[in-house]
């Protein structure tokens, strides 16, 4: 199945949410359509992790489990960026291993084409 856009979700510290718009942005990756840029939803989450032997964490120590607000960030952008995106998330994040995901997005796919395959 061929898809032309990715969704993107990460998870960061607000502190660092406008920086990041900010980034994603200058390279085009927040515009929808044309006609938008700076496209993205915010949404307030608590973050659970514990940094094992070896880890340099950005919060919580080492051995200890770690609970903290963060915000989740969600975007729609074009595949072909998708590599540029991963730079420029990874140069902004604050965070030893950032948790960024990304996902197909098949609109205009047929649901027929879907189910057959």
């Amino acid at each position: 199945m061929d898809f032309k856009y990715v969704k993107f979700e990460v998870f960061i510290p607000e502190d660092y949410v406008d920086r990041l718009r900010e980034a994603l942005n200058e390279i085009g990756a927040l515009t929808i359509g044309g006609n938008y840029d700076n496209c993205m939803s915010v949404s307030k989450v608590i973050g659970s992790w514990r940094p094992l032997e070896g880890a340099d964490p950005f919060n919580g120590k080492v051995g200890e489990l770690c609970k903290a607000e963060e915000c989740k960030v969600e975007f729609t952008s074009k595949r072909e960026l998708a590599k540029q995106i991963m730079e420029t998330i990874t140069s902004v994040h604050p965070y030893e291993v950032p948790v960024i995901n990304i996902l197909p997005i098949i609109n205009g796919i047929r649901i027929d084409d879907i189910l057959q395959n």
